[in-house]
């Protein structure tokens, strides 16, 4: 799958807002607020249930490489989330 078309699946599943458990949160974090390098991908099953969590992290703006956004795609796909949120900003590191 190639970048455009990860990222416009990601944005869409978000878009869609909270529809209930089990939920995918991604979590961006970086050394500024234009270049993330590091991204968390929770998985909560249910709520009140402990956040399971992803860490991927590289040298380049995560948020450009293909595996990742790949990866986070298939994530969302095989645990069968309802709901998928994004923090649109970079958090500090």
């Amino acid at each position: 799958m190639n970048l455009e078309k990860s990222q416009k699946r990601i944005a869409k599943q978000v878009k869609k807002g909270f529809q209930g458990y089990p939920l995918i949160s991604i979590v961006y974090y970086g050394p500024n607020e234009s270049m993330a390098t590091k991204v968390i991908v929770g998985f909560t099953a249910e709520e009140g249930a402990e956040m399971m969590t992803e860490t991927f992290s590289t040298q380049t703006d995560i948020r450009e490489d293909t595996v990742v956004q790949t990866t986070i795609i298939k994530i969302i796909d095989r645990s069968g989330a309802k709901s998928v949120t994004m923090d649109e900003r970079v958090q500090p590191l």
